[in-house]
């Protein structure tokens, strides 16, 4: 739901153009990934990957784990600052005060002062998210999952429709309507655009085309892992779909006036509530599944060899729930530290998929195909070409586009948003 407001910084020409490179590089590397862990059966996570592309690396393997704690924590805080948003945006920001918080301990007793509401509503999700998190196993993670992309679907379908019928939107990040005149849209970024806000639109489009990062373990767990490519056609063409569709249609009917999410520029309330509600169920779903994945890696490093891993013990429920603490506490200070969804998107995208969708498999691709020859054939002499862009992107991702996102979060600190830990209404 951020792609509306990057095609609203980008324009049609190079918004479009930017999701159907960006698609069309996450089915080449989906591939590359596959071919190599075919030759490399053992691997069962990214972190294998990782190990096995860089020559058996065990730094590259310690490297690839912290980018993957760090990546899904960031993701959980991600999606707490979404939780806190819902319920500002359906409490009204004041309803979330003296609904989600009567009163806060003092050291004389209960005060009626009420507390901070963003930090009350993410306390929730914080507290909601670890409570979901505590079983040790996700056995029914795939009816978790088609739940929360059923409420997700509804949520998406809502918003194209109201959007539709709706008189005008509310407003944009530059004005109410009609300040900035009457809805357009335009080929090209309007005068004015900056650098740094075409960069963190582009990073916001990279964000949705980089899952890469779960494959190896998907792959891992397949019967038969040969049939990958067929469950990669499947999940191309719906996201494809998907991902530029209901942005498309949401940029005809916002057009200047586009925010991230485009919930926030549904001009009727009732419109904009209906819709973003259904988005609670997979934030809570996907920050339980990164949690879940996270703590695990870091629970089993820590209780290795010991029997209380895998036993209904105190000692090893309680190492878990406060591994699973940590992990959601950590995330909860992200969500208070990065002031806006579109600042997380572009930070996600620029520091770690930059590796986890194209630095890893362009060298997974010279892996592959160094013995052989890179330009041994017509077909193979484009690929490696290909790879070269790969990789290219990557480093571009990571190095300007790393730095079009801090500067965005230093310019959002500078203007109109508060500091952390601030009393702030976060509703869109």
């Amino acid at each position: 739901m951020a792609q509306t407001w990057s095609l609203s910084v980008l324009g049609w020409v190079p918004g479009i153009i930017t999701m159907v490179v960006a698609g069309i590089l996450f089915w080449i590397t989906s591939m590359t990934m596959w071919r190599f862990i075919m030759k490399y059966p053992q691997i069962r996570d990214i972190c294998d990957f990782g190990y096995y592309v860089f020559g058996k690396s065990k730094i590259a393997y310690e490297f690839t784990g912290f980018m993957l704690l760090a990546n899904n924590i960031m993701l959980i805080g991600f999606h707490i600052l979404t939780g806190a948003k819902i319920l500002n945006t359906l409490s009204d920001h004041s309803q979330c005060t003296i609904v989600f918080n009567v009163g806060f301990i003092t050291r004389r007793g209960i005060s009626k002062t009420p507390a901070n509401p963003d930090i009350t509503a993410q306390v929730i999700i914080l507290l909601l998210g670890i409570l979901f998190s505590l079983p040790r196993t996700l056995r029914h993670v795939s009816f978790m999952s088609m739940g929360s992309a059923s409420c997700m679907g509804l949520a998406i379908l809502l918003f194209v429709i109201f959007a539709g019928i709706e008189p005008a939107p509310l407003y944009g990040y530059n004005g109410d309507y009609p300040t900035l005149g009457d809805v357009r849209t335009y080929a090209f970024p309007l005068p004015g655009t900056t650098w740094v806000g075409c960069m963190n639109a582009v990073l916001n489009i990279t964000f949705l085309w980089v899952p890469q990062i779960l494959f190896p373990t998907f792959i891992a767990e397949m019967e038969k892992p040969q049939d990958f490519p067929k469950s990669l056609a499947v999940l191309a063409g719906i996201s494809a779909f998907l991902f530029i569709v209901p942005p498309a249609i949401g940029f005809r009917y916002l057009g200047q006036y586009s925010t991230a999410p485009a919930f926030g520029s549904l001009g009727i309330t009732s419109y904009k509530k209906a819709s973003f509600a259904f988005v609670i169920v997979p934030t809570l779903v996907i920050g339980t599944i990164y949690a879940n994945v996270s703590a695990k890696f870091l629970y089993f490093r820590i209780m290795r060899g010991s029997h209380h891993a895998h036993s209904n013990t105190i000692f090893g429920w309680g190492m878990w729930i406060a591994t699973m603490a940590i992990i959601w506490f950590i995330a909860f200070i992200f969500a208070e530290v990065i002031p806006s969804m579109g600042d997380f998107l572009s930070l996600l995208g620029a520091a770690f998929d930059s590796f986890f969708g194209f630095i890893f498999f362009a060298v997974a691709y010279w892996q592959l195909n160094k013995g052989t020859g890179l330009f041994r054939g017509v077909g193979t002499a484009v690929m490696s070409v290909v790879h070269v862009f790969v990789l290219v992107v990557g480093l571009f991702l990571l190095g300007p586009g790393l730095y079009a996102a801090v500067t965005a979060i230093i310019a959002d600190y500078s203007g109109s948003s508060a500091s952390a830990f601030a009393c702030k209404n976060v509703s869109i």
